[in-house]
């Protein structure tokens, strides 16, 4: 449960109303996390190398979507800006970069096969409360032959990888470097 409280002429009050969430509060960005890149340099240039294996050969608009999916299950803001971003500089429409996060009741904004790999994420993403239903990666093995399936799968690992890096160091979202 969270509580707002107003301050008001050195007087804290606490407003009749309480506003109850499911998510947890959070502070302020702290200002004392590290600097992955800087601080573990081999293990960031590895998680580039994921990266930039799983990629290829896949279709940019659909590393995007499934980037963008990802950032918005983990809530990632850092990422969610840096992938709009590139998505939109690659051309990607207002309208489909809307939809993603309600894929599923949005359906006709995404082609089979996006679809396939927005249910793939959100079951990888997501793998510790049901795994990877059978149907889900049945339906994904349907449109991806098996070498671009398993680069699906890395991409999928991949974005979960630098949510994690950068909600960990409190990255935030705009300030992205490259």
């Amino acid at each position: 449960m969270t509580t707002t409280e107003i301050k008001t002429n050195d007087r804290t009050t606490t407003p009749a109303t309480t506003v109850r969430t499911n998510t947890p509060t959070t502070t302020a960005t702290p200002t004392a996390r590290l600097d992955f890149a800087k601080t573990a340099p081999k293990v960031f240039r590895a998680v580039i190398g994921l990266d930039a294996a799983a990629r290829a050969g896949l279709d940019p608009t659909l590393v995007e979507l499934v980037q963008i999916r990802a950032s918005h299950l983990n809530r990632c803001a850092y990422c969610l800006h840096m992938h709009t971003t590139d998505a939109r500089k690659a051309g990607e429409s207002e309208d489909r970069l809307h939809m993603v996060a309600v894929w599923q009741e949005a359906d006709h904004f995404f082609t089979d096969r996006e679809l396939a790999a927005l249910a793939l994420t959100d079951a990888v993403t997501r793998i510790g409360e049901v795994g990877v239903p059978d149907e889900v990666y049945a339906r994904a093995a349907a449109h991806f032959p098996e070498e671009e399936l398993a680069h699906l799968l890395a991409l999928i690992f991949t974005i979960n990888t630098w949510n994690r890096i950068a909600l960990s160091t409190a990255k935030r979202a705009g300030t992205d470097e490259r």
